[in-house]
């Protein structure tokens, strides 16, 4: 019997490691600190059967600042009091071994809690471990007047957080030129060079780039970039970008036949963070020279680049206060649907009138639950009473498509929930979960990447 019990823990603990991934944080702190020191915290993270894009963090108080000893290929970062790791792609060691310095400001005593989390995907969901707490305490220096001393927790209100100072006035700066695309050598495969001037960007960015009928898109070189090619989209996507000011990627154009064409047209933009903002850039094509360009040669074909800014189909956009007629907030305009659509009274079919349930955009980053797409405007009222659905409908015009969603989410958890609701009690059951960055649709991914909302298992 007891053999049996024991068989039956050891079972279900293995489900349990099975369901967390194996997952396991530890770290290694003093418990007390000297004021106006450094000290070393050392996290050891056995990431289990965790892959792809993950982030661990920790908030430290204010007169705390960290500098990076071991960041095991992720990309550190210390903003907002906030240690940050990030990696596109974990390395595939089990066990990862995270380090760095944290100074403590001479003046500070008292003591403080320093906890973390470990988050990444699996699944498509979002998964959190986190780090328990870790009382520090911090000896006062003798060096300083007794009466300078600042309890650390007192500290926290006698300083205000500052938001570190933005790159606003230097996102003018922000350039992306396509070279014409020329035969690469490569059979009738074409070349395609893009210069990335990225001003004072650090942070997320991402090329994308539609491409013609009748080619196929393959990395070349895109500077630590992921690059994907899918539905005739090329993307390359850094979650931290290269730390040269200027600096080329490139990728060519296979075409399908084997022949294709000796000219190739592309439209792109750049797209990158300011604030909680996406700001988008068109792409400029240019007859210019991109191989083999000095960093003096990159840099004035960079100034030479006459201004951009112009994303999609917006109307005014360079009086975009404060950015100099380039990076802006997304404008996003849903077209009207054209005269051309509405059904003759003729063919015995009604002509219906979208416009009263057109999506209209809201800021930030959320997300909603797309319940059906078609190429044809519908009766709305009538073709979702049919599957069941009883909430507010609001359609957009994307890809070529009338794209059909319900509800607006803050969180994903949300959405997720509220999709299986629809699956359940409707007869939507492909419905899935869309995302939105100030209005323009973005994928999950992203939003999960770029987004500071708590992560929920």
């Amino acid at each position: 019997m007891f053999r049996v019990i024991s068989l039956l823990l050891n079972a279900l603990g293995v489900v349990l490691l099975g369901i967390l991934g194996g997952v396991r944080l530890t770290m290694n702190t003093p418990s007390t600190v000297q004021a106006g020191a450094e000290f070393r915290v050392e996290v050891k993270l056995n990431k289990g059967d965790a892959e792809g894009f993950a982030r661990f963090q920790q908030q430290l108080p204010l007169g705390l600042t960290a500098e990076v000893v071991e960041a095991s290929k992720g990309n550190f970062s210390f903003e907002d009091q906030h240690v940050r790791f990030i990696w596109l792609s974990l390395p595939n060691d089990k066990e990862i071994s995270l380090i760095y310095k944290i100074k403590v400001n001479e003046r500070l005593m008292g003591s403080f809690n320093l906890k973390g989390a470990f988050s990444y995907i699996s699944n498509n969901e979002k998964v959190t471990e986190e780090l328990s707490a870790r009382q520090i305490s911090i000896s006062p220096s003798a060096s300083i007047d007794q009466n300078l001393l600042v309890d650390i927790n007192e500290y926290q209100h006698i300083v205000p957080a500052q938001r570190p100072v933005t790159f606003l006035a230097s996102a003018g700066a922000v350039r992306c030129i396509r070279q014409t695309p020329y035969p690469s050598g490569e059979g009738n495969d074409l070349a395609v060079n893009l210069l990335v001037s990225k001003g004072t960007l650090q942070k997320f960015a991402k090329i994308e780039e539609d491409i013609p009928q009748g080619f196929t898109a393959e990395a070349v070189d895109t500077r630590e970039g992921v690059f994907t090619y899918k539905d005739n989209k090329a993307k390359i996507l850094w979650m931290a970008l290269p730390s040269d000011p200027r600096f080329v990627v490139s990728y060519r154009l296979i075409p399908d036949d084997g022949v294709g064409s000796a000219t190739a047209s592309i439209r792109g933009q750049f797209s990158y963070m300011q604030g909680e903002a996406t700001q988008v850039i068109d792409i400029e094509q240019q007859n210019i020279s991109l191989r083999n360009a000095t960093a003096t040669e990159l840099d004035e074909i960079a100034r030479a680049a006459a201004p951009a800014g112009r994303y999609a189909d917006a109307e005014i956009i360079s009086s975009a206060a404060g950015t100099g007629g380039r990076g802006i907030d997304i404008p996003v305009r849903y077209q009207d649907i054209p005269e051309r659509q509405r059904r003759q009274q003729t063919s015995g079919q009604p002509a219906y009138n979208m416009q009263p349930y057109m999506l209209e955009p809201e800021s930030g980053v959320y997300y909603r639950v797309q319940v059906a797409a078609g190429h044809r405007p519908i009766n709305i009222k009538r073709y979702f009473e049919r599957l069941n659905i009883d909430h507010e409908v609001r359609t957009e015009r994307h890809e070529g498509w009338y794209k059909y969603s319900i509800g607006s989410f803050r969180e994903y958890r949300e959405a997720r929930d509220f999709r299986i609701r629809i699956w359940n009690t409707s007869k939507a059951n492909d419905a899935f979960v869309t995302a939105y960055n100030n209005g323009r649709r973005i994928t999950v991914q992203e939003a999960l990447m770029i987004t500071n909302q708590q992560w929920y298992r």
